[in-house]
């Protein structure tokens, strides 16, 4: 109830513009956690100023005293991180837990002129959160040896002393959830066909306590290494970039790029002629050449990538269009209009024009025939009569 009417305080006092004591809105959480673990706590308070926020510790053994920490305490395993814009935001964050890091962790929060003065005692006194983070040993699990080949190979884990109940297990590869064999509760195991490229991985056998336990078992293969294209175009002049991947775990420590010539492959070195240059970073390379040159460049390239069970290779090849090679089809449609116009204006220059006669002559000649005829025939009746 008091956290609640100092944080309406600080709203109002902020909104007002006038000054307001500390109150928090968000308070670290108690948390149980296992050797060689971390924790993070986190913690947020509002007032007009706004307030300073410190940590402080005080152990599980009797008559331990408290004191304060700060980032880089403890050999370096605490960072503390803190903002101060509309409000006070600070988490701690501790590596690499021990026993001896089991206690009570303590968010402070004052915006009092005098909260650090060395001999002024504060008007407000400093309003506190606390958490109880627990560590407890971590139990041992027993993992089966890392694998590297075979079929039908079954991983293992056992936990040995497991010092809450367990409640049920089951399997991850990466965010994949995989069903386990049913066994006992502090045994569980899980059956890997074949062992390649695709099944590599780091394979974690998850126990349901609290907190949760973890072991990982690790199935390694050579690079499987193809190209992302098999093969690459370009322009003259332009950039031309050829890229390989590995898909198999571990990932790859070392990246190398060849052009093969006559069948040899010939290294092709980071910065060569200014044109030739490689990035590479875990299951990925590329190799970027600019100024891509017509005669010298076109070809099959060759990416390599070793880890530490063996090496993959990959060639992806190259081929370089002239600056030309983008106005051909142009080239070739106005070719075929202009073969297309120069046909029909032969054609139509080679045409011969219709012979037409005359009306005059074409409509008298055929009215002067019959018209005799006629006359003709007349006669001849007459005189057979």
């Amino acid at each position: 109830m008091e956290t609640l009417l100092a944080l309406l305080g600080a709203l109002l006092g902020a909104a007002g513009g006038a000054s307001a004591a500390a109150g928090f809105i968000k308070s670290p959480l108690s948390q149980k956690k296992l050797t060689d673990d971390s924790v993070e706590l986190h913690c947020e308070a509002i007032g007009n100023p706004i307030p300073e926020i410190q940590w402080w510790f005080e152990g599980a053994e009797p008559n331990e005293t408290a004191v304060q920490l700060w980032d880089g305490a403890w050999h370096d395993r605490v960072k503390i991180n803190a903002t101060y814009k509309q409000h006070s935001t600070s988490a701690i964050y501790v590596a690499n837990l021990t026993l001896n890091d089991s206690g009570t962790y303590e968010c402070r929060a004052s915006n009092d002129p005098d909260r650090n003065h060395l001999s002024k005692s504060p008007k407000v006194k400093w309003i506190r959160s606390q958490a109880n983070v627990i560590v407890i040993e971590r139990p041992q699990i027993s993992t089966t040896p890392e694998v590297t080949s075979g079929s039908n190979v079954l991983i293992s884990c056992n936990v040995t002393e497991a010092s809450t109940e367990i409640k049920g297990h089951y399997w991850m590869k990466g965010e994949t959830k995989l069903l386990s064999n049913e066994s006992a509760p502090d045994f569980t195991s899980y059956l890997i066909p074949k062992v390649d490229y695709e099944t590599s991985g780091e394979y974690h056998c998850i126990f349901d306590t609290t907190p949760l336990l973890r072991g990982t078992v690790y199935v390694k293969v050579k690079p499987h290494v193809v190209a992302y294209k098999k093969s690459e175009h370009g322009n003259e002049g332009d950039t031309g970039v050829l890229t390989c991947k590995s898909n198999s775990y571990p990932s790859v420590t070392q990246w190398n790029w060849f052009k093969i010539v006559d069948g040899v492959p010939q290294p092709v070195v980071n910065g060569t002629e200014d044109r030739f240059f490689i990035k590479s970073g875990g299951n990925r390379t590329d190799l970027r050449i600019t100024s891509l040159n017509l005669e010298k460049d076109p070809g099959e390239y060759m990416c390599n990538g070793t880890n530490e069970l063996g090496e993959g290779s990959a060639v992806v090849g190259l081929r370089v269009r002239s600056r030309l090679a983008a106005l051909w089809p142009f080239l070739g449609i106005v070719a075929e209009v202009l073969v297309l116009v120069t046909i029909i204006f032969i054609y139509e220059k080679r045409r011969q024009p219709n012979q037409v006669p005359d009306d005059d002559d074409g409509g008298s000649a055929p009215l002067k025939s019959n018209a005799a005829n006629y006359k003709d025939k007349n006669v001849r009746q007459r005189n057979a009569n």
